[in-house]
């Protein structure tokens, strides 16, 4: 398929009014590029700017973890959360930790990816996607018990759901023991986006008389549906109602 038009900046004003000051001024206004990050091809579609890779990470919960486990390579689905203020990325690694305990000092990779349209154009060749994506590569560490797999956990839970570590009983000794996360830096990262039309309107095909555009792609959480075992009466928290109507929550 061919390339999209180049991307606007991501970088959203009013995640920057939620989570700004939690960025404080140690955020970098730009991405190191290292050989594994640096755009090769598509290269318009690329970002540096840390904005737009916090932007991403922000509007999502679920990642893709690369890892290779017994020898074998492995993309594991799973959730993630971030703490802006120390730049770590906390991915669920039930999995993956296997993987970390064999080969401590391995790189991993995770991609998170938002689908926005697709693309149809007058020609096949000229099909394509517009997304949104991060991939982070690092060393992770392993994070099995004490302060910090409560804060990692916390970390995650408020990321998906604001409000409900808050609600909802906190993990006791034997659920965290049963429980490892993964902490990654934000150092590396390679950030690309997709946006607009198709781009064959000004060639041959302009002219062949047939629709091209965009079917958009949306992503939002529904109402919420109540467990059938509540007592009667129960209602729905301020907070989760809130993820329903939009208001609160990763921003798609």
């Amino acid at each position: 398929m061919a390339a999209q038009q180049p991307h606007q900046h991501v970088h959203d004003d009013a995640y920057e009014d939620a989570h700004g000051d939690a960025h404080g001024e140690a955020r970098p206004a730009e991405l190191a590029v290292t050989e594994r990050t640096r755009h090769r091809r598509l290269r318009d579609q690329g970002s540096t700017r840390v904005a737009d890779l916090d932007t991403i990470l922000g509007a999502g919960f679920v990642c893709h973890l690369g890892v290779v486990v017994d020898g074998t390579p492995m993309v594991v689905p799973t959730v993630y959360g971030v703490d802006f203020a120390t730049r770590t990325l906390f991915v669920h690694g039930s999995v993956a930790s296997r993987s970390v305990v064999r080969a401590p000092q391995a790189t991993v990779c995770v991609t998170v990816t938002h689908v926005d349209g697709l693309v149809l154009a007058r020609s096949v060749f000229e099909h394509g996607v517009n997304y949104r994506s991060a991939m982070i590569y690092a060393v992770p560490r392993l994070i099995t018990g004490g302060d910090e797999l409560l804060h990692g956990l916390r970390v995650l839970t408020e990321h998906c759901a604001p409000g409900q570590w808050d609600y909802a009983r906190r993990p006791n000794s034997k659920e965290l023991a049963a429980t490892s996360l993964l902490a990654l830096p934000l150092d590396e990262a390679s950030v690309k986006v997709a946006s607009g039309p198709p781009d064959d309107a000004d060639g041959p095909d302009g002219e062949l008389g047939l629709w091209a555009g965009v079917i958009p792609v949306h992503t939002r959480f529904g109402a919420p549906e109540p467990d059938p075992a509540l007592p009667a009466g129960t209602g729905v928290p301020a907070h989760v109602s809130a993820l329903g109507d939009g208001s609160a929550g990763p921003a798609r």
